[in-house]
């Protein structure tokens, strides 16, 4: 849109169909999304509009809203779905605070999908070999791309706490400053659009794949959750003299009962399930546990004022919203019910088979179909659409054969 159109309040409409669009480009059948596929009205949040300081040409960029032609919420926006859920923290006079740490990988141009992804080249002519975690040289090679990423993230108005190079090869993770679910999962959003923007203007690939190179850590999208009162700020988490809470240990009961049924809200496509099924510190499991990352619900260790539950489920190529969305709805459902936690685990330990989570895409996806927990909390129609949505998703991944098929079986089946 022109800025002036913009700016004199014309109207921006959407296809409902396209909330539903897969990401080959398809759409699952007009009866998901309404058999007319009708108007819905883009929104524009007014603190989310942005000038685009990577652009050389002028562009601005708005969050918007996907609201029906009434005024309400679409039921089928990701956005419409977290600020439901936050409203329902509200009825109870609670406000959840989270933070994310985002996980990706930096690569060089990748033309041809058949070839691996390969990190790119260094100053020095060669390219990065792995083992660099945390270490304080290892991106500079990347100095300049790093340098105009901080500088778009203050253009943006995006806080950051920490950034650092992480286990696997070219890989990176940010920490996001803990806030509102609604601020931080638009912040997270922003994060990756500039994030890939910008790499593409120094010549590289910036990818938040869940797990785009083999024998390598995936990459995560770890989701810090505490809830405080609203008007006072206390953590509910904790009582007068620093110690968990019932509602604490009802928070991770939720997470516990909920999360199986929720796999696919946290991951998303085929891809996601290599990251969980060769875990490398990304545990496909309901347990929980203090400072220990073998559990999918881990406490990190810190003071009583910061007690909160990290959510290692979801991967990087999850929808924030969605992600933010089912995470908090779980841990509301664990309070309202008084749901129990069940017993810390610590150390190396064997996974509960009712604590397992789904390891495939199709499992996931048959366990969202039996969820009437997932209809009670987003409704009927954003469920029955994404499971169609994916449904076509995981079935053009079958209509294709591997290299791995080929390589292997082809001599010997």
């Amino acid at each position: 849109m022109t800025a002036e159109g913009f700016l004199e309040g014309r109207r921006l409409q959407l296809a409902r169909g396209v909330l539903l669009q897969c990401i080959m480009g398809g759409y699952p059948p007009a009866r998901f999304y309404g058999s007319d596929d009708g108007d819905l009205v883009l929104n524009a949040e007014p603190t989310q509009i942005h000038r685009l300081p990577w652009s050389s040409t002028p562009r601005a960029l708005a969050i918007c809203d996907a609201d029906e032609l009434d005024g309400r919420g679409s039921g089928l926006s990701t956005r419409t779905l977290l600020k439901q859920v936050l409203a329902r923290y509200a009825s109870h006079g609670l406000q959840p605070v989270v933070a994310t740490e985002l996980e990706f990988f930096v690569f060089a141009p990748n033309p041809d999908p058949q070839q691996p992804f390969q990190p790119p080249l260094g100053l020095d002519g060669r390219r990065e070999s792995g083992g660099f975690a945390f270490g304080v040289g290892s991106h500079n090679g990347l100095r300049a791309f790093f340098d105009e990423v901080y500088q778009c993230m203050a253009a943006l108005g995006l806080p950051r706490d920490t950034f650092m190079h992480e286990m696997g090869l070219s890989q990176f993770e940010i920490n996001l400053l803990h806030g509102d679910p609604l601020l931080l999962a638009d912040q997270t959003f922003l994060f990756k659009h500039l994030l890939k923007e910008v790499a593409l203007k120094h010549g590289l690939i910036a990818v938040c794949m869940a797990k785009p190179l083999a024998q390598t850590p995936g990459s995560s999208m770890h989701i810090h959750q505490s809830v405080v009162e609203q008007g006072s700020g206390r953590n509910i988490f904790n009582d007068e003299q620093g110690r968990a809470t019932p509602a604490f240990y009802q928070f991770i009961g939720g997470q516990q009962a909920a999360l199986a049924d929720f796999t696919l809200l946290f991951a998303p496509h085929v891809n996601s399930y290599q990251r969980l099924c060769h875990p490398y510190a990304s545990p496909n499991n309901a347990c929980w546990s203090t400072d220990n990352r073998a559990a999918g619900l881990r406490i990190p260790a810190s003071s009583p004022a910061a007690r909160r539950v990290e959510n290692r489920l979801p991967g990087a190529d999850a929808n924030p919203y969605l992600a933010l969305a089912a995470s908090l709805a779980a841990g509301l459902y664990g309070i309202e019910q008084q749901l129990q936690a069940s017993a810390p685990l610590q150390g190396e330990f064997e996974v509960p088979d009712e604590l397992r989570l789904p390891c495939t895409l199709h499992a996931a996806l048959e366990r969202l179909r039996r969820s009437q927990l997932a209809v009670e909390l987003f409704g009927q129609e954003f469920i029955a659409g994404y499971i169609a949505s994916k449904t076509l998703e995981l079935d053009s991944f079958f209509d294709e054969i591997t290299p791995w098929e080929r390589r292997v079986l082809a001599a010997q089946a």
